[in-house]
């Protein structure tokens, strides 16, 4: 995401009040009802040599036809909505086991990949969207069935933490790959991270602490829907620590001290693009900026892996008064519109915006340590930098890869020891 720049916000590999109707693409419930709608942007993607790669190699090139095969045993709506349910949420933990070296080891790609769940997923979902069974099945069934299956191959389902006050809680959140049309190996090292770290204990100075991951999709309408605050608004309250996790800038990771309520327009997955607040509810009491929790100080002060760790305190803002946007390196000033956080305008610091605000308004804002931080972008070896004729992995991008998801668990342990230990 380099210089995509930190406009592009910069993903956000890392959440606020209020319930709202299930998340679906841009074109999903478009369709007359009962009748299977086309496929999306991103799902059109899968049909390219690279995804289709990806998946055989990974050995999740079985998924969709054995969903398929399932789906089309369902007599009725109900069945369906239990088989998706239960196979999407086999996906997410069979791509956490891989993640984490359980299971067979199928094909020859790297088990810390996080794009063979992210195209497989879309197999999945685009099966959804055509899918024509003999029962009937109106929009707003459909668009059941597709929230369904995204949560559940999320992790969002999933996040489950032992009882009793012996183990702390630490909630973690990735992103999808992205800008794929530009390069469409890409992966997202905050996606690979939280499959890495899904139901794995840290060692800390407060004693051992439980990481409960969830992965979210690079699409704007998701967010206009409130995903976010909808899975994370039961968890907020009962966590010690949370970090949302995204893909940053070349070479560095940034603990982003300022996140605004602005959306940039970059182009998303499904090719939309979008300008504006921050759609949330109560707009009213809604606060131009909000702030990290997290003990910043000390994670930039730790050594914690190969690459430098920031406080990056910039932002991009119309000043009150004014007009033209501009950079403020140490932070907005009073009454100033935001334009950019931190971590950009895209969907990075988006999800940083909505997380914190969240916080703020369940008053856990001087209790919940919490924020964001971004990953070093994600580079594949000299050699194998052009998208057209380069391979899908090489020894130098799997290297990174792990680095990064082991440097977050790091900057984790970090971060709770100085949050948790008093």
């Amino acid at each position: 995401m380099n210089s995509l720049r930190v406009r592009i916000g910069v993903l956000g590999l890392a959440l606020l009040a209020g319930l709202a109707a299930p998340t679906t693409t841009a074109t999903a419930g478009t369709a007359p009802a009962g009748i299977a709608a086309a496929p999306t942007a991103e799902e059109q993607r899968l049909d390219r040599a690279v995804p289709q790669e990806i998946l055989t190699r990974s050995g999740f090139d079985t998924v969709t036809p054995e969903f398929a095969r399932a789906l089309g045993r369902a007599h009725s709506f109900v069945q369906a909505r239990q088989i998706v349910v239960r196979e999407g949420s086999a996906l997410w933990r069979r791509a956490v086991d891989r993640a984490q070296g359980r299971g067979p080891a199928r094909g020859d790609l790297s088990r810390d990949d996080d794009r063979p769940l992210y195209w497989a997923r879309l197999g999945m979902t685009r099966h959804i969207r055509t899918y024509e069974p003999g029962f009937a099945l109106n929009d707003r069934q459909r668009a059941t069935l597709l929230d369904q299956l995204e949560r559940t191959t999320r992790g969002q389902t999933e996040l489950r933490y032992p009882r009793g006050k012996g183990v702390k809680r630490i909630l973690v959140t990735g992103f999808d790959p992205f800008t794929l049309d530009r390069d469409v190996r890409i992966s997202n090292p905050s996606g690979a991270t939280a499959l890495a770290l899904d139901g794995t204990v840290i060692e800390t100075a407060a004693g051992p602490a439980r990481v409960e991951a969830a992965v979210f999709p690079v699409r704007w309408q998701d967010f206009a829907d409130q995903t976010v605050e909808r899975t994370l608004r039961p968890y907020l309250p009962a966590v010690d620590l949370f970090t949302t996790v995204s893909q940053g800038r070349v070479g560095r990771f940034d603990v982003e001290r300022t996140n605004g309520a602005w959306r940039g327009g970059f182009p998303d997955n499904d090719n939309a693009s979008v300008t504006g607040t921050v759609p949330v509810t109560d707009p009213a009491s809604q606060p131009q900026w909000t702030t990290t929790t997290l003990p910043y100080a000390a994670v930039v002060a730790a050594d914690t892996g190969r690459f430098p760790v920031y406080d990056n305190t910039s932002v991009t803002e119309i000043p009150a008064g004014g007009t033209a946007a501009v950079v403020r390196p140490d932070g907005p000033t009073p009454g100033s519109a935001a334009r950019a956080g931190g971590g950009g305008d895209y969907l990075s610091n988006e999800i940083a915006y909505r997380a914190t605000l969240l916080r703020d308004r369940l008053g856990l804002h001087d209790a919940l340590p919490g924020g964001h931080v971004h990953t070093p972008v994600l580079q594949f070896g000299a050699g194998n930098t052009d998208p057209a004729s380069g391979a899908v992995t090489d020894p130098e991008f799997v290297r990174n890869r792990l680095d990064i998801i082991g440097q977050v668990r790091a900057i984790l342990t970090v971060a709770a020891d100085a949050a948790l230990k008093g």
